[in-house]
């Protein structure tokens, strides 16, 4: 019998964009924007690397990507749950490692006006199976996105 388990973990990271809440929120719903800083940039086949986005409420995002030549290909499914423009995005997801679940997270992201910018805090809460994820990984791995999203709200390429 294969040893099964579940690790529950929270985390939430905050960060402060140069740029305001409608804008900020408009990189979490445009396909060309979201391909250039969540889906794979940084990957070992960023070419391999694909997103869907069907940014609405029941609106289903795919993707997948892999971290080095010949490993494994995660794939990624969220459903948009909740959306109230530049304000607040609350999304449901689950990812594989080929054909192994890894992680089911409940997601929420706010977008507050703070000056002339936009405090988004993200909100984690993960479910991670039999140890094939863990929530550092996850945020770290999300840490990375919100920094491509840094450079592309800044207009520079990654």
């Amino acid at each position: 019998m294969t040893d099964r388990f579940v690790t529950h973990s929270t985390f939430t990271i905050e960060r402060v964009f140069p740029a305001p809440p409608a804008r900020v929120f408009a990189a979490w719903g445009d396909q060309e924007a979201k391909n250039r800083w969540f889906a794979g940039v940084d990957t070992a086949d960023p070419d391999a690397a694909t997103l869907e986005v069907d940014f609405r409420v029941g609106g289903i995002e795919r993707g997948s990507f892999t971290n080095q030549e010949g490993g494994p290909v995660f794939t990624y499914e969220a459903c948009f749950r909740d959306i109230v423009p530049n304000e607040r995005i609350v999304l449901t997801n689950h990812m594989h490692s080929d054909a192994t679940p890894i992680s089911v997270n409940l997601v929420s992201i706010q977008f507050d006006a703070e000056g002339d910018g936009t405090r988004l805090t993200l909100t984690d809460h993960g479910a991670y199976l039999d140890g094939h994820d863990r929530a550092d990984w996850r945020e770290g791995g999300t840490s990375d996105e919100l920094d491509r999203l840094a450079v592309e709200l800044d207009g520079r390429s990654a």
